[in-house]
């Protein structure tokens, strides 16, 4: 198949929505199909996993450069895919860039795939700027529907991001969950990191992700005294300065990538996330995979992820109190973390990459089926 992959966020750039658009052209390229990336990502390679890149004009968020607002000449977008001649267009996660790209695919008869990937409707409510406005939250879900609705089969994630979807209207949602690296296993556990972040043999909670106001990080005040413990923080981002001023007993370790980020994932006891609007949660699913138990609020793509009182536990999102409890009993039952770890490890076997693009393609051969 020849595939059209438009995404509004890519290299160099390092986010879940990057990370699994590298995923999708790496098994793309092995299996012999043929694909076009189009993004808005100045600095982006011109050619990855043997796809071309062509990068439309964007501009920086004020204060958050990494999320780009697309300024694309609609003719030239349509130009750009014609010249491809796709058999499938599929949206990462598409809002700004995807909207654009949608007409244009329905103009020219192609298919349309459209990922939800991104609350974005969420992440406005945590952003300054917008969480003055009073409906923009109902401003940006009008946006993700108005394309959603043009795309032959729209993604989500999980069954919990599927429904919800389904309840605003937009039709033939299916479900697409995410692969998981073979990088992230138990056995990357490091005694030399560890030692070293713990050097009083104290149980590692830790963060995994980008640092920004829509992941809620302030909550992680609510762990800086929990006994026994230390607090580490993987990740970079707009928030990070800010963060550092208020966990001043937390470890920082800055981005980190390939088999370092899995030793980190690994070296954990307790795997926190906060943040009440992800659709999936890659980080979660990593650290499950590491043999890591996970403390998440009990909202999003996270009430599929984890299985409460197996896998790790679901607390009531913003409430801190109820947070530190869950993990207090994490760090101070090592017997329970052992096991929790156990079954969160066998719960993510078999989530491979291969699998679940096999499974993507196969959606591409759905939409190519039914009537443009």
């Amino acid at each position: 198949m020849r595939v059209a992959v438009v995404t509004d966020s890519f290299l160099p750039a390092v986010n879940g929505v990057v990370r699994s658009v590298l995923r999708v052209l790496e098994h793309l390229e092995q299996q012999g199909h043929t694909a076009l990336v189009v993004c808005a990502s100045p600095g982006a390679p011109a050619q990855v996993h043997g796809a071309m890149v062509v990068d439309v004009p964007s501009l920086g968020l004020p204060g958050y450069a990494e999320v780009r607002v697309p300024l694309p000449s609609a003719t030239r977008l349509r130009a750009v895919l014609a010249a491809f001649a796709p058999d499938v267009v599929h949206l990462a996660s598409p809002f700004g860039l995807g909207g654009t790209a949608a007409r244009a695919a329905n103009g020219l008869g192609v298919p349309v795939v459209a990922v939800y990937q991104t609350d974005v409707a969420g992440f406005a409510s945590r952003y300054p700027l917008t969480a003055r406005i009073g409906s923009a939250q109902e401003a940006a879900w009008w946006r993700v529907e108005a394309i959603h609705r043009r795309a032959e089969v729209t993604l989500a994630p999980t069954e919990t991001t599927a429904a919800q979807l389904r309840a605003r209207g937009i039709p033939r949602t299916r479900v697409w969950a995410r692969g998981v690296d073979d990088l992230f296993d138990p056995a990357r556990r490091d005694p030399a990191l560890r030692a070293a972040l713990a050097p009083g043999g104290e149980a590692l909670v830790g963060y995994v992700g980008r640092l920004a106001p829509e992941k809620r990080l302030e909550d992680l005040a609510a762990l800086a005294h929990v006994p026994g413990t230390r607090l580490v923080v993987v990740g970079d981002g707009p928030s990070r300065a800010r963060l550092e001023s208020l966990l001043p007993g937390a470890a920082f370790l800055g981005q980190l990538s390939g088999e370092r980020l899995a030793a980190a994932v690994a070296s954990l006891d307790v795997f926190v996330h906060t943040g009440e609007h992800e659709t999936f949660c890659q980080a979660a699913q990593e650290a499950l995979a590491s043999g890591v138990p996970v403390v998440a609020p009990a909202a999003g793509g996270l009430l599929d992820l984890v299985d409460p009182s197996r896998t790790g536990w679901l607390y009531a999102p913003g409430d801190t109190t109820d947070l530190r409890a869950r993990v207090a009993d994490l760090t101070g039952d090592a017997a329970k973390r052992r096991a929790f770890g156990e079954a969160a490890r066998e719960r993510t076997r078999g989530r491979t990459w291969s699998a679940v693009c096999d499974q993507l393609v196969g959606h591409y051969r759905e939409a190519a089926a039914l009537p443009v």
